[in-house]
């Protein structure tokens, strides 16, 4: 076999070898969302550790002696792990578009055009949230102000 014929086999075999495992890779199952049911229930058991905690527009990130709507979205979700922007217009951009009907405990809710408010959908039609004089509250999603004033969804991982 001369030369030019055994390179160009070598060549061939290389980019076979290449494309096999970068096809192996591309088809593996892609990681499991933060907001697997385990994930959410931790993430909205640490925030019900909130409820009454005083609200304060601009609150410090970090800190839990008060929080706005996205310090507090933030700090739990980032206390399990997941990054969330500090805005609740920049968290309404992470993640993926979860549609009304199907949210999920755990998923992002938005409020206002646009939008500055955050809450976290915890199940059964309510939102965990932080705004005003109840601080961390619980609220119902399916009817008055907060069903009115619904904008969109994210789940986020």
């Amino acid at each position: 076999m001369n030369t030019k014929k055994w390179t160009t086999r070598a060549i061939v075999f290389s980019l076979s070898f290449m494309m096999l495992i970068v096809g192996a890779a591309v088809g593996q199952a892609p990681k499991a969302h933060a907001t697997t049911a385990s994930k959410a229930s931790s993430i909205i058991s640490l925030g019900k550790r909130y409820l009454g905690t005083p609200y304060r527009f601009g609150a410090s990130v970090g800190q839990t002696r008060t929080f706005d709507c996205s310090s507090f979205t933030k700090y739990i979700y980032g206390k399990k792990g997941i990054y969330l922007p500090r805005t609740s217009k920049a968290q309404s951009k992470a993640g993926r578009y979860v549609s009304r009907s199907n949210l999920k405990p755990g998923d992002l809710v938005f409020f206002y055009k646009p939008i500055h408010h955050v809450a976290v959908y915890i199940g059964n039609g309510k939102i965990m949230h932080t705004y005003g004089k109840p601080g961390v509250t619980i609220s119902s999603i399916r009817s008055g102000w907060w069903s009115k004033h619904y904008t969109t969804a994210r789940r986020v991982g």
